[in-house]
Parts: structure tokens; sequence; C-alpha cells
């Protein structure tokens, strides 16, 4: 009898140890995410300050600022079409406190260039897809004898020097949508890459260049004071804010019908799961927000928002059609 109480002593003990040893454990893990952000968190911007990338960027790291109470510092690593930037974000500590917000040139590049340095789905840890473009505008400098897309051609065709057109580096969506441009419309518009799109719009003011495919994000104010005219809209459909605006498939190109472009969000790879998570649910609450819905419309966006897995499933899609129209544009990068 003494044998079996000193076990039933005993087996209690060990018990009562382990259940110590896992609730010290739930709690620790459980106070830990709480405390997750205790330091302010860098959000690497890939492209230069007040360019599109920029623009969307800076009002969801604020809004997501004010939800958690820590500071978001904007950093615009820029070069080598976001490459910079997103590289640094590949190499950052999974600990939450580094963060990429970059475009769909990121996924481009990779499927354009063999030698391209990052798997996108390898050395990022892919969060939200953030926003959708509408499409892109067709500008001209007002100076240049052309209003409409079936003009614009017949000036192409029509001239020994070719004219030219502007993006913001190779083996993006811009570059993209101008060759399959010239693919489909017949022309030989040259293209001109620049390290961001300040530059470009500056480029086409300057009559440095001739057109340029660019979103409305940073555009618009020059197109509203005239100083740049479009000629039409590239997307499948209409821009809501200027439903005036033809499509190139209606002006002309019918089967010009490029995909939008987007901005997402990233963490750095093996960041944990309920960091990945956290960050997550906090970018859905921010896109929730009547001010920064009304505001991304206003610049030709639409705030997006999806769920890690969704967004990892379409950076999958969109590599695999990529390399397909690099093939039929000929755009190759070594």
């Amino acid at each position: 009898m003494i044998r079996r109480i000193r076990a039933g002593v005993l087996l209690l003990l060990v018990a009562g140890a382990f259940s110590a040893s896992v609730w010290a454990a739930v709690f620790s893990a459980g106070a830990w995410a709480q405390a997750y952000p205790t330091r302010p968190i860098r959000l690497i911007v890939p492209f230069p300050p007040s360019g599109t990338t920029d623009l969307l960027a800076r009002p969801v790291a604020r809004q997501i600022e004010t939800q958690l109470g820590r500071t978001f510092v904007v950093d615009n690593r820029t070069g080598a079409n976001g490459l910079v930037g997103a590289e640094t974000v590949s190499h950052a500590a999974g600990d939450g406190y580094t963060m990429l917000w970059t475009t769909a040139s990121i996924v481009i590049s990779q499927a354009i260039n063999p030698r391209f340095p990052i798997d996108v789905l390898r050395d990022l840890e892919p969060v939200s897809l953030v926003a959708s473009g509408a499409g892109y505008f067709v500008l001209v400098h007002p100076g240049l004898n052309v209003r409409t897309v079936k003009e614009l051609i017949a000036l192409s065709k029509a001239r020994d020097k070719p004219l030219t057109y502007g993006t913001p580096g190779v083996g993006n969506g811009q570059h993209l949508a101008g060759e399959l441009f010239n693919q489909l419309a017949g022309t030989q518009l040259l293209h001109v890459p620049y390290k961001g799109i300040p530059q470009q719009i500056n480029a086409l003011i300057s009559r440095e260049i001739d057109v340029l495919l660019i979103p409305p994000t940073a555009s618009i104010n020059y197109v509203k004071d005239g100083r740049l005219r479009p000629i039409a809209f590239a997307a499948p459909t209409r821009w809501a804010m200027m439903p005036e605006l033809p499509t190139v498939a209606e002006a002309g190109v019918p089967d010009f019908k490029p995909e939008p472009g987007w901005h997402g969000w990233f963490l750095p790879p093996k960041t944990p799961r309920r960091i990945v998570a956290l960050v997550n649910d906090e970018i859905r609450k921010a896109a929730q927000t009547p001010k920064l819905r009304e505001s991304f419309l206003g610049l030709g966006y639409t705030i997006v928002a999806s769920t890690p897995e969704e967004f990892r499933a379409k950076i999958a899609s969109e590599l695999k059609r990529y390399v397909e129209v690099a093939r039929a544009a000929n755009i190759k990068v070594e």
C-alpha cells in the first residue's frame, strides 16, 4: 500500500511539473506574440520618393503605424528596377522588423532573366497583394502632333527615326506593355529605361522621349494641368476616373489589353507564420479604411488585401504567364 501511495504521489508530481512547463511555454509564446512589435519597423520601398510605388506605400504604412502604435520608417532603397531593395529584404532577419513593398516588376524580372538573383517564392515571404492597378495612360507631349492611337501609329511608321517610349527600367509591366503594343500595332517604338517614374515624366516633359505608358498615380496632375496629353488608356476597360478616354483596344489596336500592374507586401524568408499572419491582418484592416480606399481609386488603383496563400498563387501563375509574354515580345535580359 505504501509503495502504491508513493508511486501515485510521484506520478502527480511529474504530471504537475510537465503541465507547469507546458503552461509556461504557452504563456511565454503568448507574451512574445503580444510584445511584437516593440521597436520601429523598416518598410523598404525599392523605387524613388514621389513615384507610384512610394505614393501608394506611404499612406498604407501610416495607417498600419496608427493601428499598431509603432513607427514605420519608409526606406527608399532604389536600384536595378527594384532588385536592390528586394535583395536587402531577402537577406534580412525574419523577425518582422524589415519589410518590403514592391511591384509586379520583381516577378517580371525573374521571368525574363534566367540569371535573376532572387527567386520570389523562395527568397521572399509573400504577405499580401495590396493593390491592383487600373491600367496605364498612353501619354504624349502636347507638342507632338498626335491626339489618337491611330495617329501615333501612323507617325511612328512614317518617321525614319523611331519614336521613343520610357519605362522605369528593363523588365517591368510598362516595358512589356510597350513591346506588346509594338507587336500588335506593327510599330517600332524604341524603349528607353529610366531609374523611376519621376525621371520618365521629366523626360517626356522635356521631349527627351515621345511616349509614356504609365499608371495614372504620378502623372494625373501633369495631365490635369495640360503638360502631358493622354491619348488612350491601356487596360481591358476604361478608367472610371476618366471615362471619356478610350482604351487602346477601342482606339485602334483591338487585341491590346495588358494586365494591370500590382503592388504587394513581402517579409524576409523564414519569418514565423504568426508574424506573417499578424502583418496580413493589419494590412486587411487598413484596406477597410474609407479614406485610403478613396485615395487609391483616385490614383488608379484598387485595394485588394489578399491572404498570403492567394498572393503566393498569383505570383506562381504570373511567373508562368510573363515567361510566355516575354518570349513572344522577344524581351531578354542576360
